[in-house]
């Protein structure tokens, strides 16, 4: 089977809690970005030898395979219930470190694969706890919906949120930011928005009340990142922010622009 792993985007990030297990409390709403994908192919391989075959092309992934989200998502479900020997491909687009979650969806979609060809699949809460083992960013990929997400990202409620009628510029300068140590440089402080009401508030207000928390770390460390927020608000976004932990900046556009003063260093996809 084929399937498209997409990127997501963070709308509204608020770091309020540093816990006792080393993680942080958030609140965010992820929104899927289906137009942006890595492509995975997952078939049974009765004639290997081996449990397991993984190859990846595309964008270069560092470290060795085993620590791929794709990998680990085969032998965390086979604590679970018997799979088959399989052929994993992962051809990579979505851009890594940018805050666009493509390891997350990687990992969440070949475990929505590999359940399916399991001799026993497990249940939809079973692998939701499953995904929160890859990552805190990978149960909401098994739901893959517009969501309200606290504690880790895995505490989601649905929300109504349709985006379909503008346009989503996504930008990175191809700086690898470190989550953990993003993590570690914020402050923790109470939500300044209730995101859960972003489905009812005018996009037109979220540019004064809804902020991602991280950029407060990422900024003055990386000056372009806050260059290309900037510049995207100049092009006539309605609202502009980075991504997660960055350094991926995401614009939304009523209209597109005729031109986008980004050069070829940059990776610029138009949603």
């Amino acid at each position: 089977m084929v399937l498209f792993p997409n990127a997501k985007v963070n709308i509204g990030l608020y770091i309020v809690n540093r816990r006792n297990d080393g993680f942080h409390d958030i609140e965010t709403v992820f929104y899927p970005v289906q137009s942006l994908t890595d492509i995975l192919e997952i078939v049974p391989a009765k004639d290997s030898e081996h449990e397991l075959t993984f190859t990846q092309t595309g964008i270069t992934v560092d470290g060795p395979w085993e620590s791929n989200l794709c990998v680990k998502a085969y032998h965390l479900l086979k604590e679970h219930t018997r799979l088959p020997h399989v052929r994993i491909h992962l051809h990579k687009q979505i851009p890594m470190g940018a805050g666009l979650g493509g390891g997350s969806a990687d990992g969440a979609f070949a475990l929505k694969a590999l359940n399916q060809l399991a001799a026993n699949p497990v249940s939809h809460q079973q692998l939701l706890e499953i995904a929160l083992k890859l990552g805190s960013d990978c149960p909401f990929f098994i739901e893959n919906k517009p969501t309200f997400a606290t504690g880790r990202g895995e505490v989601m409620q649905p929300i109504e949120l349709d985006l379909s009628h503008y346009h989503v510029v996504l930008v990175n300068p191809q700086i690898h930011v470190n989550t953990g140590k993003a993590y570690s440089q914020s402050i923790p402080k109470p939500a300044t928005t209730t995101l859960m009401q972003l489905s009812v508030q005018s996009i037109d207000t979220w540019k004064e009340s809804v902020f991602n928390d991280f950029e407060t770390v990422v900024f003055p460390l990386h000056p372009e990142v806050e260059a290309i927020k900037t510049e995207l608000y100049r092009l006539g976004a309605v609202y502009a922010a980075m991504s997660g932990s960055g350094s991926t900046v995401f614009g939304i556009f009523k209209e597109l622009p005729h031109t986008l003063n980004f050069n070829q260093d940059y990776f610029v996809h138009i949603g």
